[in-house]
């Protein structure tokens, strides 16, 4: 049982906390972490976890941590000719998949929000509203055709990054941005639907 009470010392607990937090929304989903498995992983009180986030959803939302700065993802995908967005959507989602912390905050999330609404609802909102549509406006581009590229793209990620699939598993970014990115380019270029 963790002890109550302040640490000793400058304190890093709340950090501790979100490092356990995403540990195991990633291994076990948002259903089946609890607070007290958190603080248990942390090594604190479960009163602490409280204390810095309230409830478990708030602790989900901390911990989600989108590995996403949305700025300057956008800024990546837009800047630069319009004939190369695919190229560069295609680049910018590698790169976020590709850095091991990012990754792991990106597995912690889609394992939670296919195991549950409520953190599917936040994630979806997060997107819609802060990634994608910005993107979808800035390019006057349907909403529809850019969820279908990213949707590919999650494809890709999924079979890349976790389930690790073979040769796509050790391809290089250059080799998967040659042969996906003219597919997302045509997403792009498509007649609005």
């Amino acid at each position: 049982m963790a002890r109550a009470g302040r640490r000793p010392g400058s304190t890093t607990t709340r950090e501790e906390i979100l490092r356990a937090a995403r540990t195991l929304f990633a291994a076990r989903g948002y259903d089946a972490t609890s607070i007290r498995a958190i603080a248990a992983a942390a090594e604190v009180n479960p009163a602490l976890v409280h204390h810095f986030f309230g409830t478990k959803d708030e602790v989900f939302i901390a911990a989600l941590d989108v590995p996403i700065n949305p700025g300057e993802t956008i800024a990546n995908v837009l800047d630069g000719p319009r004939s190369e967005v695919g190229e560069r959507l295609v680049r910018t989602f590698l790169g976020t998949w590709g850095d091991p912390l990012r990754r792991a905050s990106l597995v912690a999330i889609l394992r939670s929000v296919t195991t549950n609404e409520q953190a599917a609802a936040l994630f979806r909102q997060f997107l819609s509203a802060a990634v994608f549509g910005r993107i979808s406006d800035a390019l006057n581009v349907p909403r529809l055709q850019l969820m279908a590229a990213v949707g590919q793209l999650m494809g890709i990620a999924l079979m890349r990054y976790v389930l690790q699939i073979e040769p796509l598993a050790s391809a290089t970014d250059d080799e998967v941005v040659a042969l996906v990115g003219p597919t997302i380019q045509r997403y792009i270029d498509s007649p609005q639907c």
